[in-house]
């Protein structure tokens, strides 16, 4: 821990006075020595005094871009192998303009509320104590500062629409400004669906926005992972993300936005929950202002999500965050160490 404090202390020394990613200022639930800085300094840093250098930073002029609000997409139960097989065309045009990795890690267990709450807290199970699966309100939330606490705190927007309620576990009502869920299971006609809460929320403007299709993971469950079903639902779910971010072109927010593509988790057969690589390994996709296209070398794991989203609003980092951005998607030197997965 106090290796990767250094290292966040030395670069934010390095890269301090370019400011932050975003024009809003940090919240104070966290000490701010723990924030990571922006990579829009056009100075080249020494090497650090560890083992390996790191690399330098591009010289440029050309001005950067701003980073108004970050949307998080999960796909439920999606391994890497069904985006192409399942002809996730929105998907695969991301990937196209970001920079992404179809190596990614979970946590275990590899099922949906845990991994999600990985994903949103920053941490390992250990930490935020979710371990259950189910909706269990007396159990009460995740344990920790999530990253809706921080964009809340920090007096930003913030929206959650998911198909599963269990998911509102994750994190307190106080911290959500928008919350919904569509039970896919309850075999209840929904007046409405995913993708309609999501436009509407665009509409309104939002900061941080969580999106999360279960049609997958119901599919896999039912007929198995891979199979023609699941492929369909997956299919599915992409043309309602290009609905999603067809609102955001149409309301003149798509090209200050940073899209997040990732899973909670893989499967086979028809199941998932173990340690094997199917259920393990998930995508990874990040798309924007600001990255740096192409396909990361970087080891990134699902508690990287929550980081990267603060890092790039400008928000500080919890010391006792598991995960921590993925510097390589924006050009800039990636620590020397990289964090065990949980």
């Amino acid at each position: 821990m106090m290796r990767r404090i250094l290292y966040l202390t030395l670069l934010g020394i390095f890269l301090s006075s370019c400011g932050s990613f975003a024009s809003p200022p940090p919240p104070t639930i966290v000490p701010a020595s723990t924030v990571i800085p922006s990579p829009g300094s056009t100075t080249t840093p020494t090497a650090l005094p560890t083992e390996t250098s790191l690399p330098t930073l591009t010289v440029s002029a050309t001005p950067t871009p701003p980073i108004s609000r970050v949307m998080i997409v999960s796909f439920d139960g999606l391994r890497s192998d069904e985006i192409e097989a399942a002809s996730m065309t929105n998907v695969m045009a991301l990937m196209q303009s970001g920079a992404y990795t179809l190596s990614a890690k979970t946590t275990m267990p590899s099922t949906t509320l845990p991994a999600h709450a990985s994903m949103l807290t920053g941490t390992c199970p250990a930490k935020h104590i979710v371990r259950w699966n189910e909706y269990v309100p007396e159990n009460g939330f995740a344990r920790g500062t999530d990253i809706f606490d921080l964009v809340h705190a920090a007096g930003l927007q913030t929206a959650m629409v998911v198909g599963k309620e269990k998911l509102r576990q994750v994190t307190e009502p106080s911290s959500t400004d928008f919350f919904a869920f569509i039970d896919e299971t309850d075999k209840v006609e929904d007046f409405t669906n995913i993708e309609r809460l999501a436009v509407n929320q665009v509409k309104k403007g939002f900061n941080l926005m969580f999106v999360h299709f279960p049609d997958g993971d119901l599919a896999g469950h039912e007929y198995g992972w891979m199979s023609s079903s699941q492929k369909w639902s997956y299919k599915n779910d992409d043309r309602k993300l290009g609905l999603i971010i067809q609102s955001l072109k149409d309301h003149g927010m798509y090209d200050d936005t940073i899209i997040i593509v990732t899973s909670d988790h893989g499967g086979h057969d028809g199941t998932h929950g173990t340690t094997s690589p199917e259920d393990m390994t998930i995508p990874w996709i990040i798309s924007g202002p600001r990255v740096y296209p192409g396909q990361l070398t970087t080891a990134v794991h699902t508690m990287d999500t929550a980081a990267t989203t603060a890092f790039v609003l400008g928000l500080p980092i919890p010391p006792e965050w598991d995960g921590v951005p993925v510097f390589e998607a924006f050009g800039l030197p990636v620590p020397p160490w990289r964090e065990v997965g949980c």
